[in-house]
């Protein structure tokens, strides 16, 4: 039987929680077993692990573990806990936080692990929960969500001498909404700049197009020399509302390393339909884009 949407969200949510707990192939020379390739193994669950990008081989790991071994389930997130603690020991502890959060979204798949409720277990963990985690998730519950979508579709509306400055409007609105402290448009001596948002103490220069066609392989490479013009730690999100031309990522980025990821107007549209805290979809964007080289994945696919 196929998953359900609410499985599907919250084995995503459990498998994004979960990176960290565990490198997903062990190193050669060390034990073999700290992974999530070895828990799978020792669970008899090694055929639903598939080597490649780490994020997609946990969350198929868990899906198909979910969907044709149910039984084997709670066996496979304990054995993943036991491990990450092990893993994790040295550099940065599992916290009680993290195994209360595991807790919640197990109980939204109709599980409960007695050994992951332990009051004794729980207490031998760190109870320093991780404040930024905790304020960014508050501050997702507080967005309007309907608000924001009201106010993009009704730019649609607009003609096109009009929208462009209200979609600055709204794009500003947007980012601040997720505490990315954007700053508005601003010129540097021979070009424009759209604007710039903040992430994770990392700094991101924004371009916005909404013409009648969409970006091709020249938008992106000018848009990319801007920012190689900048200080190294620079990057880029590019910001198209009639998205990218078929070949536009073919041409762009052979053989030359880029900083920049994109979003296109349904990224905007499944943000606020499905109400995605833009912060984790940007970080989902940038795993993504570093793991695999791909720059325009979007938000469906990444939350499916």
């Amino acid at each position: 039987m196929a998953l359900t949407p609410k499985q599907a969200k919250t084995i995503s949510d459990i498998s994004d929680m979960l990176y960290d707990f565990l490198p997903g192939k062990p190193h050669p020379y060390a034990n073999q077993s700290i992974s999530f390739k070895g828990v799978a193994s020792e669970t008899g669950l090694a055929k639903y692990w598939v080597d490649g990008s780490k994020l997609p081989s946990i969350n198929s790991l868990l899906c198909n573990t979910y969907q044709f071994e149910k039984g084997k389930f709670c066996t496979l997130m304990i054995g993943i806990v036991n491990k990450g603690i092990v893993y994790r020991k040295k550099k940065s502890p599992v916290k009680r936080g993290e195994i209360v959060k595991l807790n919640r979204l197990i109980a939204v798949l109709d599980f409960k692990i007695p050994e992951l409720w332990d009051d004794g277990f729980l207490s031998c963990l760190s109870e320093d929960v991780d404040s930024t985690a905790v304020a960014k998730s508050t501050l997702a519950q507080e967005v309007d969500y309907e608000s924001l979508l009201q106010d993009f579709l009704e730019i649609t509306k607009l003609t096109p001498q009009a929208r462009g400055f209200a979609f600055e409007k709204f794009l500003n609105r947007l980012f601040e909404a997720f505490g990315l402290s954007p700053r508005a448009s601003f010129r540097i001596t021979g070009e424009q700049i759209d604007g710039s948002l903040e992430l994770d103490n990392e700094y991101y220069l924004i371009e916005a197009k909404w013409q009648d066609k969409p970006c091709n392989n020249a938008d992106l490479t000018v848009f990319q020399g801007k920012i190689t013009r900048k200080s190294s730690w620079t990057r880029g999100i590019m910001i198209s509302m009639n998205g990218f031309s078929e070949d536009s990522f073919v041409a762009f980025g052979k053989g030359i390393p880029t900083n920049l990821i994109t979003l296109d107007g349904q990224d905007i549209y499944a943000l606020l339909y499905k109400k995605i805290a833009l912060p984790e979809g940007l970080r989902r964007k940038i795993r993504w884009a570093a793991e695999t080289g791909e720059i325009a994945k979007s938000f469906f696919e990444l939350y499916i």
